[in-house]
């Protein structure tokens, strides 16, 4: 019986320990190898947009945004998304939008052959993250 209680115990430590959000940086803060790839262009109480720009094999360590949209200023190449679900490639091309409503965990590289940019619009009103689950990556510089 005692046996059963103590696994019940353990089992449950497991859940709410792997229902804790992990630290990860936000999007501007997080960069390739240690330099920036996005750059803040404007923000207040409510948003923040930023300029993230990936050359061929650039990419952008794990990060995550809370729900917001994007858009492609330019380029034509293949993105490879990792995310805890898995690798996909995802074409990108100028003129094409994306968005999500709910906080996205991700990492990306370009394996295309084009630069690419993006505008990319945070709902900061929307962010639930807890500030101790977010990680200063390279804004703490």
């Amino acid at each position: 019986m005692w046996r059963g209680i103590a696994l019940l115990l353990a089992l449950g430590a497991c859940a709410s320990a792997s229902a804790q959000l992990a630290p990860l940086p936000m999007a501007l803060c997080a960069g390739w190898r240690n330099e920036p790839v996005c750059e803040l262009l404007q923000e207040d109480a409510q948003i923040r947009v930023l300029r993230c720009t990936f050359a061929p094999g650039v990419g952008h360590e794990t990060h995550y945004h809370p729900p917001h949209f994007g858009y492609v200023l330019e380029g034509d190449s293949v993105m490879r998304i990792t995310t805890a679900g898995g690798v996909v490639d995802r074409p990108v091309s100028a003129g094409s939008a994306f968005a999500n409503d709910s906080e996205i965990q991700h990492a990306a590289l370009n394996v295309g052959n084009e630069t690419t940019r993006y505008l990319i619009v945070e709902k900061k009103y929307a962010d639930t993250r807890a500030p101790e689950a977010i990680a200063p990556g390279l804004c703490a510089r």
